[in-house]
């Protein structure tokens, strides 16, 4: 399926991860480390970013943030670019460091800011960089170490985050530490790196499918949101249309489009509606009501379909396969 574009608004909570290309380690060691978060608070106080949480790893790593003035695009364009050139010419190579696309999704500040912030934390000693919390606890390239006092970083959103937890400093740390040995057990957060309403809703055996995009991670009312105020403006200007959809589907089907946009209860016309519904809700960002004007389905109809569809998809990788190359043209 043809990618996106980011959703680079300011004011809006975005969680950011960058990895190295072809998997490769982007830090060598501590000093490249150090280099990196050197250029990273500079930039912080230059551009007013906010930064909520971040975690350096080996061949990759993640920033919570909220660009308030300046867009993410060239907050993170300067911070890459600056770095890459410095770890080139430091390690004597050359060519790209990093893969071509970062990844940034929008979050919904309130539903969250501490499950992220807690997520993110975490990674030391989910991918081995730390053998324990009382390790982590100290990790100087990670902003857990900061919240509790452990260290510092210019630029660093700390009170924000600790404000959330009590109104006294010891009690709010000791609190915020608490809430984060209890995200041990959680294990891998997948919902929590993009598309989470996807991802969550999948599981769950909805009568209507709340507004969902790939890009976001929030509440169906949070996407509505920004639709109405027109900040996917954009998303809607360059999308597939769900004529185009239905026309590939239908084709890649051996049907008429003019069929498939019927009510029919003929297995081979009602799969190829589940698939569009699938598609057009999981992977195109539709809503419900806008899938189910074009194919006269109600809301729950839509969401039984999708159901159908996505495990017809799941069950015929060819299909599959040749209807996401299509789209893709």
């Amino acid at each position: 399926m043809p990618r996106q574009a980011r959703l680079d608004i300011t004011g809006l909570l975005q969680h950011v991860i960058v990895r190295g290309i072809e998997q490769r380690d982007i830090f060598n060691d501590d000093a490249d480390r150090q280099r990196f978060l050197d250029r990273f608070t500079k930039l912080l106080s230059e551009t007013g970013v906010r930064c909520y949480a971040w975690a350096l790893l080996s061949n990759h790593f993640h920033l919570l943030m909220m660009p308030t003035t300046s867009t993410l695009s060239s907050f993170m364009r300067r911070l890459l670019t600056g770095y890459a050139v410095e770890f080139n010419r430091l390690n004597r190579r050359s060519g790209h460091l990093f893969q071509n696309r970062y990844k940034s999704i929008v979050c919904e500040e309130e539903t969250y800011l501490l499950e992220l912030v807690r997520y993110i934390h975490l990674n030391p000693l989910r991918a081995g960089m730390v053998k324990s919390l009382e390790e982590l606890d100290s990790y100087p390239f990670s902003g857990h170490a900061v919240l509790l006092g452990n260290s510092a970083l210019a630029g660093q959103e700390s009170q924000a985050v600790l404000e959330r937890f009590g109104k006294k400093m010891l009690t709010a740390r000791s609190a915020y530490h608490r809430f984060l040995a209890d995200g041990i057990k959680s294990g891998r957060r997948d919902e929590l790196v993009g598309g989470g309403m996807k991802r969550s809703q999948g599981e769950r055996q909805l009568d209507e499918y709340e507004s969902f995009d790939a890009r976001i991670l929030g509440s169906g009312e949070f996407v509505d949101t920004l639709k109405n105020e027109e900040l996917l403006g954009e998303r809607l200007k360059t999308a597939i249309t769900l004529a185009r959809l239905i026309e590939v589907v239908s084709v890649a089907m051996g049907l008429e489009p003019d069929t498939v946009r019927k009510p029919s209860k003929s297995r081979l016309p009602a799969a190829a509606r589940g698939i569009i519904c699938h598609l057009a809700i999981f992977e195109l960002g539709y809503t419900g009501k806008e899938v189910g004007r074009v194919l006269h389905l109600g809301s729950s109809g839509v969401s039984i379909a999708a159901r159908r569809g996505g495990k017809f998809l799941n069950d015929d990788k060819t299909l599959s396969e040749g209807i996401t190359a299509k789209l893709a043209k």
